[in-house]
């Protein structure tokens, strides 16, 4: 019983919440001299301090080189719980400090349209309204995984895949083909579906769960592989491409909506459109236990402000 007790007590000398926000500090700043700088400590108190830690954790968290650091799968889940823990610390001291209110840094991963055509005009508010939390803002069309990307809120367009995920609808939105009138001018605009075959229909370069534009031909739904000139990694680079002059483009409506009411794009094709509708999620994944209250933060203001118009 003496030895046991010696053996707690040397577990409270141990400052593990200290450790771990050095050892983020060397996996975000990318080496030990730079989280050194932002710890006030030397190099090498650094390099110590990781060696300690792997030893008494028993396990291997950096691979070191001479060029670079680069983390085991061990410290790969080490850095994700130790984020996670740190921001739980610093938000249990914000809540008896300073009346609960989020604080920490926030992880959102989304589409650049979505980030562009809705996002943008409310995140001022946001900002306002929590200035204790910062946002980091990572724009993809590409379906990501949350926990290997590091990432608390992603906001997606189409039905889940993953179980894991728990999603909050922001809503639908239709869809509709565009060209500018120069576009149009120059190739004519199509009237049926074998008119698309001269024109340039830009897609996106990445898979998405319709391959193809669907169309409504003699009151069934086909689709047609669309396959252009042009490849594009998201939405809104499509778009800008369309603005453009370069070809057709299928896209989310609320994306296109003030270049159609400004003249810069046109609808084509409204009698073939089978009026399906893309619907967007703010997805997090499930951990089985309560959110961080800067996470939840940003679903709420996403679920209120950041809706499909």
């Amino acid at each position: 019983m003496i030895y046991e007790f010696k053996d707690q007590m040397a577990r409270f000398d141990i400052n593990r919440s200290g450790e771990m926000e050095v050892f983020v500090q060397v996996v975000e700043q990318g080496g030990f001299s730079a989280a050194a700088r932002l710890c006030r400590m030397t190099p090498s108190a650094v390099s110590k301090l990781i060696a300690r830690l792997e030893l008494r954790l028993g396990t291997r968290l950096l691979s070191r080189s001479t060029r670079r650091l680069e983390l085991t799968p061990e410290g790969c889940a080490f850095y994700e719980r130790a984020v996670r823990i740190l921001a739980d610390i610093a938000e249990a001291e914000n809540s008896a400090g300073a009346g609960e209110r989020p604080a920490g840094r926030v992880r959102l991963n989304t589409s650049a349209s979505y980030a562009s055509h809705v996002l943008a005009p409310v995140l001022p508010d946001f900002l306002a309204q929590y200035p204790q939390i910062t946002l980091d803002i990572v724009q993809t069309d590409l379906v990501i995984d949350l926990l290997a990307e590091r990432t608390d809120v992603a906001v997606r367009a189409g039905p889940l895949k993953s179980s894991t995920l728990i999603a909050r609808k922001l809503g639908d939105t239709a869809m509709v083909i565009v060209g500018s009138p120069a576009y149009l001018d120059h190739a004519g605009v199509p009237q049926t579906v074998e008119d698309l075959a001269s024109h340039n229909c830009l897609v996106p370069g990445y898979v998405r769960a319709i391959d193809g534009w669907p169309l409504k031909v003699a009151g069934e739904v086909v689709t047609l592989s669309s396959a252009g000139r042009v490849l594009a990694s998201d939405g809104e680079a499509l778009r800008r491409l369309a603005l453009g002059g370069s070809g057709l483009v299928r896209l989310a409506a609320f994306t296109v909506a003030a270049d159609i009411a400004a003249g810069r794009l046109v609808p084509v094709l409204e009698a073939l459109n089978p009026g399906d509708r893309e619907s967007f999620s703010a997805v997090y994944a499930g951990q089985g236990g309560p959110l961080p209250s800067r996470v939840r933060a940003v679903l709420d203001f996403l679920a209120e402000r950041g809706r499909i118009p």
